[in-house]
């Protein structure tokens, strides 16, 4: 996570934004009213995702079980 002011942000701007969607980083940005955070739009519907698969009921527990599985345990699925 990178942290900078907003004075700074404003200077290396497009640094800043190539450094959230090329590495992954988070910009966290200071100002005086508060502090805001900079990913990537990859990042944030990742996020969006998570939140909207944990949303549903039972979701949770089949993922964990899922993760658990090992492969010999998967079965084949044809669409």
């Amino acid at each position: 996570m990178t942290n900078i002011n907003a004075t700074n942000l404003r200077k290396n701007l497009f640094e800043y934004l190539n450094s959230a969607v090329e590495y992954n980083d988070v910009i966290n940005v200071n100002t005086k009213k508060g502090n805001a955070v900079i990913i990537s739009e990859e990042d944030y519907n990742s996020m969006l995702e998570t939140i909207y698969l944990i949303s549903i009921p039972g979701m949770k527990e089949q993922l964990d079980e899922g993760v658990a599985l090992s492969i010999e345990g998967c079965e084949d699925f044809e669409w």
